[in-house]
């Protein structure tokens, strides 16, 4: 095998995986000027593709291996991994995202601040078409494959180019063009079963346009047209900005069918009459019976005369349509389908323009291309995968594979993507990600409702390449992520001696001796002791009373004659309120008290006997807080500025501080999730302390 032969990196691989071939080119970039050092094309043998579709992917990818092959021959055996790909116009959609983002003070921007408005563009532009999928009732995703800056603002006014400004907002309108999932896939996967990783897709008028129209041309009203043998892709330009993308799918293979069903040929043999010299005085050719037949080319491009008017009255109107309702001042037209004799001429009349202001754009717009392969000519052919190739230098926007829990998926690469991106994508709700409640409390007392919540559970436990790792830890191509789903916490529970209004003594003066008695509950219109466990639906009553009755069984006593209330005479179902005066002469001991049953005693023994007369609380009570349970540490934290009070454990972490804050994580608003514990990133199992300053916020 012959040495490898050395060159300047990056050295950049194209491919243009059309419709009726694959053209491979590969080269490298110095200065302003683009060398092809090695190039391959490959017809399909079958119909594989059909308008731009890849239809069949194996067949496909054979191909794609046949060109690689012969591009590595050319390079004296180095092998190629990293490809560049453009996809075809079928069924685009288009939208025009607004993103800004305001400084704390005057910055002067750079390129990753430039980077990161076009991306919050385009995720504003997402968020239109899934807006306009959910009206139409519409299931199929769509992925951005190429964007456009129309527009760039500094503190609101209109500038070129940000770059080295200084200000304290920026703002930029952004031309977002996407594809069904099914159109991008396939050709990733064609790609990967030929050996190969996709390093940048780009939309093939995107490509087109970075050769065919320079910048300083895009000032004038110019549309691109792209004419392959499956679609026709077009692009506009006007005031500097390219305005609006588009096609139809309709190229040079209904040309080549119309000759198919003619002359009763097969496609090979209609493709080499479709491109006959007008200069040739006759063509021979067989039909599919074996027949000779000689025509001229003048029968040929009768029998594509009706054909052609119908593409060109198509592209004509689409331009029209993308330009606002009026024609555009001037045509470039590249790809293989626009060499096709008279098509120029057919569409400038179309479009009621002069003959010379549509044209074919081949070598005169590759003067900054230089071929270093022996017998190519620059061909309006080439202008789309040499612009393929130059779009890995513009912009990096490929979408990335990573596995979670053993699935393969898909994410839009913005540079940025965490461990929750790709939760996301792959569709774990954020109850699988985050610490699950149990069941809630719910019951009545004093007449107000309350809620009692249930026990947190675990937080999902993460991996990266099988190492323990946050939910916004940074992920790259071909990681393997795994998520052990979050548990849910046991059911609430609580005890009447848990609620806070449990606490709290009253106190009589009997005999004028001060006798403190603790207060006393109602559940469900039957006295209860402190253990009783409450239940969902219980309606629940302090009472700030005794009877006179249940006094005197507290106090364990039963006077003898009459016993008398705030100096008067008082019957046992009396009420006796705080500092009420209770009297009497003489007393007897509790067994002698008729009154009092055997339960009655039982209960009030079991919630009073042992219990402190003073007004110290029994310490187990002293965290409890309304609304809440638990009897464990209680410890209080201020998240996004707001303070809040957490119980129930032994210790708290970030996402208990985040659950109790009740952050809204149902959908993104920005571009990542921040996490911050006193100013310093966190991750959701970091341990908090009391007096945390918490912020959670979605990052623009």
């Amino acid at each position: 095998m012959a040495a490898i032969t050395k060159y300047p990196e990056p050295l950049i691989f194209g491919l243009d995986i059309g419709t009726r071939s694959i053209v491979g080119i590969v080269g490298y970039k110095e200065a302003e000027r683009f060398n092809v050092v090695a190039m391959s094309v490959k017809f399909h043998d079958s119909r594989s593709m059909i308008d731009g579709q890849i239809h069949d992917i194996n067949k496909v990818s054979e191909d794609i291996i046949f060109v690689k092959n012969q591009l590595e021959k050319q390079l004296g055996g180095r092998k190629l991994r990293d490809v560049c790909i453009a996809a075809a116009g079928r069924v685009l959609k288009t939208a025009v995202g607004h993103g800004d983002y305001e400084f704390d003070e005057n910055t002067e921007i750079t390129q990753e601040y430039i980077h990161s408005i076009d991306l919050i563009g385009v995720e504003k532009a997402h968020d239109i078409i899934l807006e306009e999928l959910h009206e139409n009732n519409e299931k199929t995703k769509y992925y951005c494959v190429g964007y456009t800056a129309i527009k760039y603002y500094l503190n609101d006014y209109e500038i070129h180019n940000l770059e080295g400004h200084k200000g304290v907002k920026i703002g930029a309108d952004i031309l977002a063009t996407f594809l069904p999932e099914e159109v991008v896939s396939s050709l990733y996967t064609a790609v990967e079963k030929a050996g190969l990783y996709v390093s940048n897709l780009t939309l093939e008028p995107i490509a087109a346009i970075n050769v065919a129209i320079p910048e300083n041309f895009r000032l004038l009203n110019i549309a691109l047209l792209d004419v392959g043998a499956g679609t026709s892709d077009i692009c506009i330009t006007r005031d500097g900005s390219i305005i609006g993308y588009g096609m139809i799918p309709s190229a040079g293979d209904e040309l080549t069918e119309a000759l198919i069903k003619k002359y009763l040929v097969d496609f090979d043999t209609a493709e080499k009459l479709k491109m006959v010299s007008s200069k040739k005085k006759s063509v021979t050719y067989k039909d599919i019976m074996g027949i000779s037949h000689k025509i001229t080319p003048d029968e040929i491009f009768k029998t594509l005369a009706s054909v052609k008017d119908e593409i060109t009255r198509k592209i004509a109107d689409k331009i029209v349509e993308l330009n606002g309702g009026v024609p555009v001042s001037a045509v470039f037209v590249v790809g293989g389908g626009g060499k096709l004799e008279g098509f120029t001429e057919v569409l400038a009349h179309m479009l009621k323009l002069p003959e010379e202001r549509v044209a074919l754009r081949g070598q005169e717009v590759m003067h900054n291309i230089n071929f270093l392969v022996e017998d190519v000519k620059k061909d309006p052919l080439y202008v789309t995968p040499v612009g393929i190739c130059l779009n890995y230098f513009d912009q990096k926007n490929n979408f990335i594979f990573v596995t979670v829990n053993g699935d393969r998926i898909k994410l839009y690469n913005n540079d940025k993507l965490t461990i929750f991106d790709a939760a996301v994508q792959y569709g774990l709700p954020n109850e699988h990600i985050f610490p699950k409640r149990g069941e809630d409390l719910i019951f009545r007392i004093n007449g107000k409702k309350r809620i009692v919540r249930g026990y947190n559970g675990e937080a999902a436990i993460i991996k990266r390449n099988d190492a323990v790792v946050g939910m916004n830890t940074l992920i790259e191509a071909n990681d393997k992520i795994d998520i052990i789903k979050s548990t849910a916490g046991d059911k609430a529970k609580a005890v009447l001696g848990s609620l806070p209004e449990y606490d709290g003594t009253l106190d009589f003066i009997v005999n004028d001796v001060k006798i403190t008695c603790p207060k006393f509950a109602v559940v469900n219109g039957n006295p209860e002791t402190e253990s009783y466990e409450i239940k969902d639906g219980d309606n629940i009553e302090m009472q700030n009373y005794y009877l006179l009755e249940q006094l005197l069984t507290f106090m364990d006593v039963k006077p003898e004659g009459k016993v008398y209330v705030n100096n008067k005479e008082a019957d046992l179902k009396d009420k006796v309120y705080e500092n009420f005066v209770v009297s009497w002469s003489d007393e007897v001991k509790f067994d002698e008290l008729p009154e009092a049953t055997d339960e009655d005693k039982n209960k009030i023994h079991e919630k009073y006997k042992e219990k402190d007369a003073s007004n110290e609380l029994p310490e187990e009570k002293k965290n409890i807080i309304p609304d809440n349970e638990g009897d464990n540490l209680v410890m209080h934290v201020i998240v996004n500025k707001t303070p809040y009070t957490l119980t129930g454990k032994d210790e708290y972490r970030f996402v208990d501080a985040m659950d109790a804050s009740a952050f809204d994580m149902s959908s993104m608003k920005g571009s990542r999730l921040e996490t911050k514990i006193d100013g310093v990133h966190a991750e959701f199992i970091d341990l908090i302390h009391e007096g945390a300053n918490i912020e959670i916020y979605w990052e623009k």
